[in-house]
């Protein structure tokens, strides 16, 4: 009986591929299925990205499900986030193409779905900041709280009226139930 071999597709193979633009998210060759949003993960999806785009005026990108070019443990890893903020100032002079975004961001955001565990998304917040990425804030939309991760810091968990201001992200001023009550789920 033949065994059927893998294929591994390179970074840039994959990125070039039909299957970039399909939910797949990329670790040293492999391809992995994105999870399937649900109602309250989109909610707050697009209403965050609203509030972070009335914030943002012109200081960089805000991306949705963007993937970004990184390394997880020395391979090449291609995660798309939720929401992502990059700011022109790190960017520099990179001229961005309509493709992953080359460098880590300053700000990743996960939104919990149904068939995902925080502990899981823990392990990727871990994987975000080891990879260069600033802050990552994991949303919980089932228990209304955010949990922000830091290069050097324990992480901390937000909820109701706690304030998410950071000096990364100058003047957001933005609380865990604003987001939660302008996408309509307190």
């Amino acid at each position: 009986m033949k065994t059927q071999k893998k294929i591994l597709l390179t970074l840039d193979e994959f990125l070039s591929s039909p299957l970039s633009n399909e939910n797949y998210e990329y670790l040293d060759g492999e391809l992995f299925p994105k999870m399937s949003p649900k109602r309250s993960h989109s909610r707050v999806t697009g209403h965050l990205f609203m509030l972070l785009e009335d914030w943002n005026q012109n200081k960089g990108e805000i991306g949705i499900e963007w993937a970004i070019r990184l390394k997880r443990n020395g391979k090449d890893w291609c995660p798309i986030p939720d929401l992502l903020y990059v700011s022109f100032e790190k960017l520099g002079d990179i001229v961005l193409e309509d493709d992953a975004c080359p460098i880590p961001p300053e700000l990743v955001i996960e939104i919990i779905s149904p068939d995902q565990a925080f502990n899981d998304l823990t392990e990727k917040a871990e994987a975000y900041l080891k990879a260069g990425v600033d802050r990552v804030w994991i949303i919980d939309t089932q228990i209304k709280k955010i949990t922000i991760f830091y290069p050097h810091a324990t992480s901390q968990t937000k909820q109701s009226d706690d304030s998410l201001r950071d000096d990364l992200l100058p003047n957001l001023i933005l609380t865990p139930q604003q987001i939660f009550q302008k996408a309509g789920l307190i």
